[in-house]
């Protein structure tokens, strides 16, 4: 029975392996250039003012191509539950060629396990393995940034894309099981997957742990980047003002603009600061406006977590991908002692 499963298995291990090595080659090429530019900017960092110009420097060459392949690598779970996970089961069911051997001494549950296991296993090796290398490659820039925990960089980095490898595959198996049609079954894996991977970054992971609650008074000036938050992007500052100790938090979530009595702030009365008539003189309309708005004493309430939670969010988010799999996984070896198919 392996030896059919590997047979089968044989043309799509070597595409993955060779995916693989050219994987490798480009990121450890990129993670010396990412030292070498890490070593020019820590040889420019003299003072405040030049470390903070070259620490933009050094983001600015890296920070496209960083993302970019932080994206590329949170398909990479999607397409392997698609084209590995989903035909896997869905492609003998359709073809027929399951019957031959399920008259066979081995037993329908051990079937699929045995399937899952070797193509699961090389689905969570080749994510686990461009992940890894894409976490040294971009390492001292990481260091520099302090972005892990905005969404596409989290899902990229650390031992998280081993869980979600385990759960698109375990999801592309059963769907394949359950439909017995291998691109109905393709398609709904990649579609669903996708959509969980929004879903679970904006809604579940900033609520896995209780946040710290913090307020931050927003001067005129701040308000303008008031709303470049955190949540999706996992920022750390709101209008250029950051939490209190913690520069590099994530701000997972902050209230509307509030008054000094907690109040939010009355749409009428933000407007009738903004468009008062500008005074005699130098400042004109923006100096009212910041007079008008400094009486009002505004901040905002934000949830955060601080940085150095980020290795428990992923071993919590990685433990719950891993669990859903596990969980997909028992219901298919149910489903088909059942008969499926």
């Amino acid at each position: 029975m392996m030896w059919l499963s590997r047979r089968q298995f044989r043309v799509q291990a070597l595409v993955g392996a060779g995916a693989l090595l050219v994987a490798a080659v480009f990121l450890i090429r990129l993670g010396w250039d990412v030292r070498d530019g890490y070593e020019l900017y820590r040889s420019h960092c003299v003072n405040r003012a030049d470390c903070a110009e070259a620490a933009d420097r050094f983001r600015g060459a890296h920070k496209n191509t960083l993302l970019l392949l932080a994206a590329g690598l949170g398909l990479v779970p999607a397409v392997a539950g698609a084209f590995w996970g989903a035909p896997l089961i869905a492609r003998e069911l359709e073809g027929g060629t399951h019957r031959l051997v399920w008259n066979q001494s081995v037993t329908r549950p051990r079937w699929l396990l045995g399937k899952v296991l070797l193509v699961g296993l090389a689905s969570v090796l080749l994510t686990g393995a461009t992940a890894a290398l894409l976490t040294w490659a971009a390492h001292p820039y990481d260091e520099v940034a302090k972005d892990q925990f905005s969404t596409l960089v989290f899902g990229a980095r650390g031992i998280a894309p081993i869980g979600h490898a385990t759960l698109a595959f375990a999801f592309g198996t059963v769907t394949g099981l359950l439909l017995r049609r291998t691109l109905p079954a393709m398609a709904v894996t990649l579609v669903g997957f996708l959509a969980f991977q929004f879903f679970f970054p904006l809604v579940v992971r900033p609520a896995l742990i209780p946040p710290e609650r913090a307020t931050l008074a927003m001067t005129a000036q701040a308000i303008n980047g008031a709303q470049n938050l955190g949540g999706f992007g996992g920022g750390s500052v709101i209008g250029g003002v950051g939490i209190p100790g913690e520069p590099d938090a994530w701000i997972a979530d902050t209230s509307p603009l509030r008054t000094a009595d907690g109040k939010n702030l009355d749409t009428a009365v933000f407007g009738g600061c903004v468009d008062s008539p500008p005074r005699t003189g130098a400042g004109g309309t923006f100096g009212d406006a910041a007079v008008c708005l400094a009486r009002l004493d505004l901040h905002v309430d934000v949830s955060y977590h601080p940085m150095s939670r980020y290795w428990t969010f992923q071993w919590l988010e990685t433990g719950i991908y891993l669990a859903l799999g596990g969980i997909l996984v028992l219901f298919g070896l149910r489903r088909i002692r059942r008969g499926a198919g």
